[in-house]
């Protein structure tokens, strides 16, 4: 059984307009040691998948259908006290978008961790949860003296690993690092990305990465699921998905990222923008965008499937 396993996860959002069909029928699954990258354009529904898994979505945000099952139980089923109990933090550990800012600017690093691992596990002395922040602080490359600055007096690429550090507080099997490069230079970004890396492979974590830029997923994970407008349109692996991609958005966002061991090439783009998921268009959800819809696109909505080993695609051109 994997550690986290996600089946047909539908998540929407209501507002005043009506419900946003952010995320539909999403089935993933991550293993311990495994890293799985999430990636598509901005709105397509990776971060809403990430929130459904700790159920930390917005009051207007709800998981209309679909099971989590971490270790065997359904998280979607837990109440709120096991949630907390079994599962934030001490099973599935978010680190934020935009983590820089998520430190709070009045409390020195060590209060925040030491609060989140006393409030996560009660039998926890304060003497011991300094210890752990001082041992954590190692563990992500930071010098265990700085323990009580406060964010201001860290750097950018300090702030991010001090949120790393966080995150791994109670020990979590399963880490989510949400645009883990956002707002870093390329040499610290690199440095952030190495970091994951080699947790992932100490601690035996499960690791999903969320992210628009397909290098950073290249860098860290060996299974990549490609989303587009709440849906899985491709996944498998991440040496596989790169160099022989079957759905057309897929080939988009491949042709459009650089690649610098090639010959040089006119850089393309995908012409339009993602729908409207007020009111989605109906059939395959990329028909208006894609260079090879064809009238069952138009009509018919693709089920992922099974077209090579471990790959798995939903495209009416994939046969």
């Amino acid at each position: 059984m994997p550690l986290l396993s996600v089946h047909e996860l539908t998540t929407y959002y209501k507002t005043l307009r009506g419900y946003v069909r952010a995320v539909e029928n999403v089935s993933l699954d991550v293993e311990k040691g495994e890293a799985l990258g999430l990636a598509g354009e901005s709105g397509c529904g990776k971060t809403t998948v990430a929130l459904s898994l700790l159920r930390l979505l917005p009051s207007n945000g709800e998981i209309l259908k679909g099971k989590i099952l971490y270790n065997g139980k359904d998280v979607v089923e837990m109440s709120e006290a096991d949630l907390r109990k079994e599962v934030r933090w001490k099973g599935i550990s978010l680190i934020f978008q935009g983590a820089m800012n998520a430190l709070n600017p009045l409390y020195t690093i060590e209060y925040q961790i030491v609060e989140a691992i006393r409030i996560h596990e009660k039998s926890v002395s304060k003497k011991e949860a300094k210890d752990r922040v001082r041992k954590l602080f190692e563990l992500v490359g930071l010098d265990p003296s700085r323990a009580k600055n406060y964010p201001h007096e860290f750097s950018g690429g300090m702030k991010q690993r001090a949120m790393i550090a966080m995150a791994l507080a109670c020990n979590p099997d399963v880490l989510i690092a949400d645009e883990p490069g956002t707002a870093l230079d390329v040499i610290v970004q690199a440095q952030v990305l190495k970091l994951i890396r080699s947790l992932k492979e100490k601690l035996n974590l499960g690791v999903i990465v969320i992210s628009h830029d397909l290098s950073i997923i290249s860098e860290i994970c060996e299974k990549l699921a490609v989303m587009y407008a709440g849906n899985v349109v491709e996944i498998g692996d991440v040496t596989k998905l790169f160099t022989k991609p079957l759905h057309p958005y897929t080939q988009g966002l491949i042709s459009a990222f650089p690649n610098i061991r090639e010959e040089k090439r006119k850089m393309e783009s995908i012409p339009g923008s993602p729908p409207n998921l007020l009111n989605p268009p109906s059939g395959c959800r990329f028909n208006p965008r894609c260079k090879y819809a064809m009238e069952i696109c138009r009509k018919e909505e693709p089920q992922l499937k099974e077209v090579s080993p471990s790959q798995f695609v939903a495209c009416h051109l994939v046969r």
